[in-house]
């Protein structure tokens, strides 16, 4: 497995010159690179990462491996959907500047993962104040918010 720096250095090498000539395999490519960024955390976190699906990707399923137990994970579960959407564009698009196109978004998204991950990894707390995160909500954590007054 590649450390995450070298899937890094991939992603930002990787263009879309180079996606035309491998054709079909560029979309597996990019998706394959997110499931071993994903690899990645599962690992670190001392799970053994899944070789199940959800909705016919390995992405999903390890993304709700991962969540487990740690609901702040849910803040990349669209980005790994997103990743798995633009796939499936890519694999269906017939015009070439269309099917570029869901590339290049495509790689955009992979590296978000990987930039979500690897901050997470250097601070787990990322992700825990997202809009959808029960503490951002409850009004107890007013007075976590700079000059709120507490009702």
């Amino acid at each position: 497995m590649r450390s995450l720096g070298e899937i890094e250095r991939w992603m930002e090498d990787w263009s879309l010159a180079e996606a035309a000539t491998l054709g079909s395999a560029a979309p597996r490519q990019l998706l394959a690179a997110g499931e071993e960024v994903m690899e990645h955390w599962l690992t670190a976190n001392g799970k053994e990462p899944t070789f199940d699906t959800k909705e016919g990707f390995r992405i999903l399923a390890m993304h709700r491996q991962a969540a487990q137990g740690d609901p702040s994970f849910n803040a990349c579960r669209e980005t790994c959907r997103e990743l798995c959407y633009r796939f499936n564009l890519a694999e269906t698009e017939l015009d070439p500047e269309g099917w570029r196109s869901n590339l290049s978004t495509m790689r955009r998204v992979a590296q978000h993962l990987l930039y979500f991950i690897a901050g997470k990894m250097q601070n787990a707390a990322i992700g825990e104040f997202c809009c959808s995160s029960r503490p951002v909500r409850s009004a107890d954590t007013a007075q976590l918010l700079e000059g709120e007054e507490t009702k």
